[in-house]
């Protein structure tokens, strides 16, 4: 690996999920949508493809200014191996304070890395877009937010039980742990600030396709989607100021 360049900044995207040939195509893969909503100017971006047992080296880990986690088919309280293999790493990250974002799958494996429990939700699976309500303790005017903002959302887990120390800085009418903090450092959202309505819609038939979920809960999952759009350049100042030490 490359030496970090002076004055950039690197990141490195932890990969938790394939990449259908439709986000391939539209977008170069999960990893090319986190960049193109996360990236600024002087920084360099890497993926590690962790379901499939692509580690950064322990030796690389200081390079890094942070690292975001993504979403995935696999359930966050799973025994795979390279889930145990994820929560080590995060771990060793969270002892050196770097920055880490976790997004769905990656917001729940960081509740339980850091000591939280994980479940399905008693109510079911969670498909559309939602209003959620953001904590006071968040600079909502410094980054002009709304106290709700509304976000996709794709999930039948959720944090159950949060790791001491951590804060609930986010919730919902489905959802009492939309966001958390830990420290400074450590954040988790549990819906989708880098998906469009458009991803959304492409996994809506991929789940109805593997009998995920019913056609006929897939169909009224659309009908919201067409209702209502996600407030998506908000979560992009939220996650950057976040990820950058801005926040």
């Amino acid at each position: 690996m490359e030496e970090k360049k002076a004055g950039w900044k690197r990141f490195g995207v932890l990969l938790c999920a394939e990449d259908s040939d439709y986000m391939m195509k539209m977008y170069g893969g999960y990893f090319g949508k986190f960049v193109g909503m996360l990236e600024e100017e002087n920084e360099s971006w890497d993926v590690y493809k962790v379901s499939g047992g692509e580690f950064p080296e322990d030796d690389e880990l200081s390079l890094y200014d942070g690292f975001v986690i993504t979403g995935s088919c696999s359930d966050a309280y799973g025994n795979d191996t390279w889930i145990h293999d994820l929560m080590a790493l995060l771990k060793k990250l969270e002892s050196m304070q770097k920055k880490i974002l976790g997004i769905c799958f990656g917001h729940q494996v960081l509740g339980r890395a850091l000591g939280g429990k994980v479940s399905p939700s008693p109510t079911g699976w969670d498909i559309g877009v939602r209003s959620i309500t953001l904590s006071s303790s968040l600079p909502l005017s410094s980054l002009d937010l709304l106290p709700r903002l509304s976000i996709i959302q794709c999930h039948r887990d959720e944090i159950r039980e949060l790791p001491a120390k951590a804060e609930v800085i986010a919730w919902s009418e489905k959802t009492g742990v939309e966001m958390f903090k830990y420290g400074e450092h450590i954040m988790g959202i549990q819906g989708h600030p880098e998906y469009s309505n458009d991803i959304l819609l492409h996994l809506i038939d991929r789940l109805v396709q593997r009998n995920f979920i019913m056609e006929e809960f897939g169909v009224e999952a659309k009908e919201r989607i067409a209702m209502w759009e996600p407030d998506k350049e908000a979560w992009k100042r939220l996650c950057i100021s976040f990820l950058k030490g801005r926040l």
